[in-house]
């Protein structure tokens, strides 16, 4: 009796088969590496979120406020960066210019360009993500297509049709349809799972952004949600 299985479907497929079942390994290899990398970036911004926006509320000034957001490169201290160098920026130019643009839009706008810089930035791989697993069980489908096509020239040749020689061929080019799934799951959920977090910290960035933006206007950050209501 004929021996199937994984094995025996890489060692007796034609070059198509082998193709389709690399492509596939090689999609769950890349989806795999895509979710250990983001979640653990998002993992310490989310650490490094809590951390700044405290020190952040403690600064005495908007200088020893940026100092207190690094290392530079995150999210955080890029976008207090920005405020700073745009009420500098606006500071440097000449009165007729600064009376074309309100300094507190101008805040506004180089705020609101930071914060999609670094959304642009987290979402980065997420797409490959997407992509792998929207076409994985279609890949999949394909190799248990053209695996089925080849049997079944293999059974019209030898002139057996019974159900032993039949079952068995077809079952293994079925495991392709199998593997895109196992490709294309643990993609579809990753995905979803770290565009909900990358969401979240966009929204603790617009949180942030108004801090910034009160601090460099005021001299003060506001004080955090809850504080005014004990004060009463």
């Amino acid at each position: 009796m004929p021996t199937y299985g994984i094995a025996h479907l890489w060692t007796q497929g034609d070059p198509m088969t082998r193709f389709v079942a690399a492509l596939l390994i090689a999609m769950s290899v890349v989806s795999w590496s895509v979710i250990v990398v983001k979640a653990f970036e998002f993992a310490r911004l989310r650490r490094h979120s809590g951390f700044a926006q405290r020190r952040f509320r403690e600064a005495v000034d908007a200088d020893d406020g940026v100092d207190a957001l690094g290392p530079a490169g995150t999210p955080f201290f890029e976008l207090a960066s920005a405020g700073q160098r745009a009420l500098a920026h606006h500071g440097a130019s000449g009165a007729a210019h600064r009376g074309r643009v309100d300094l507190s839009e101008w805040l506004l706008r180089s705020l609101r360009a930071s914060v999609n810089e670094s959304s642009t930035r987290l979402q980065r791989g997420l797409g490959l993500l997407a992509s792998i697993g929207s076409t994985a069980p279609f890949v999949g489908l394909l190799g248990t297509v053209w695996g089925i096509y080849h049997a079944l020239l293999a059974l019209g040749a030898s002139g057996d049709a019974s159900l032993e020689h039949v079952a068995g061929p077809v079952g293994e080019a079925l495991i392709m349809t199998a593997l895109g799934l196992c490709v294309a799951i643990p993609a579809v959920l990753g995905y979803h799972a770290l565009a909900r977090v990358s969401r979240d910290i966009v929204a603790q960035l617009n949180r942030f952004a108004y801090g910034v933006h009160a601090l460099l206007l005021t001299g003060s950050a506001p004080a955090p949600r809850g504080t005014m209501k004990e004060r009463v």
